[in-house]
């Protein structure tokens, strides 16, 4: 049978039988660099993938990522086994929204266990306002002192925030704690017992880092679990896209730090006196 009549038959017009596809000349590297992103992240979909492709330079709209990723068979699954990396050894239940960076400060747990079995702790916490993870730390077992250590810390090289999020653990609700934070000036904000949904922004993060990097590594060690945790701390900030911000990363570039305010250096100076450090 002609071609003509072959088209006719099935209603094709010929134009298209004989349409030969031109590929863009960055057809291949657009697609190498998506395989690349999408096996480096392993949770990441076409809309955070694009956007990181937007950043790197790349000239391609969410249609043409989607056209590729379906192509190449890429998909998210929905769960993934660990990798080894053998290599290294006031009380308020009232709802308040940030409304400028450093206004109200969220921090909680996350626990998990290295390849031997034993648990560790991480403290985790957030700036509400532009989504960026202010620390992580990991150690064995976290205390009231380690959380003031940390806030310490945090207030005297970015400033002291207005309010603090968190719920009703003995970590965060201890004396010494909540004494210090009034010293500073720091309003806490405690949510209702078994209502972790008041605590949202936190809990949101704690559940993107579980699935991007604890329900995916093998912690062989606790210096181990330390250093990939820092790794992707900095790579949330700089690097991945947050959908609540345009798929922009919540801190692209170094925040200045500023000199701490006097009320905070009042509190330090008792807490070092408390501790009887010098």
């Amino acid at each position: 049978m002609s071609e003509r009549r072959a088209c006719r038959v099935v209603g094709q017009p010929r134009c298209v039988q004989r349409y030969e596809a031109r590929p863009r000349e960055d057809e291949d590297a657009i697609t190498s660099r998506i395989v690349e992103l999408a096996s480096v992240y392993g949770r990441y979909g076409t809309p955070r993938i694009t956007a990181l492709l937007r950043a790197e330079g790349h000239r391609v709209n969410h249609k043409r990522v989607e056209r590729i990723w379906r192509r190449e068979r890429l998909k998210v699954p929905r769960k993934q086994p660990k990798r080894g990396r053998l290599w290294l050894n006031d009380g308020s239940c009232v709802r308040l929204r940030a409304e400028r960076p450093d206004h109200v400060w969220s921090y909680d747990f996350v626990h998990d266990r290295t390849h031997d079995g034993r648990p560790f702790r991480m403290l985790t916490l957030i700036d509400e306002h532009t989504r960026e993870c202010l620390a992580i730390d990991v150690a064995r077992n976290l205390r009231s002192d380690d959380v003031l250590e940390r806030l310490s810390w945090l207030m005297a090289t970015r400033g002291v925030p207005d309010h603090i999020r968190s719920d009703n653990g003995a970590e965060f609700t201890a004396s010494t704690v909540r004494t210090w934070l009034h010293q500073v000036g720091v309003r806490t904000l405690y949510i209702e017992p078994g209502s972790p949904w008041e605590n949202g922004y936190i809990e949101s993060f704690n559940g993107k880092l579980r699935d991007e990097l604890l329900n995916r590594e093998v912690f062989y060690t606790l210096q181990e679990a330390k250093v990939l945790v820092e790794r992707w701390r900095i790579e949330y900030n700089t690097v991945r896209p947050h959908s609540a911000l345009g798929y922009r990363p919540p801190a692209p570039e170094s925040i200045a730090v500023g000199p701490p305010s006097a009320p905070l250096q009042a509190a330090q100076l008792r807490l070092v006196q408390d501790r009887g450090l010098k």
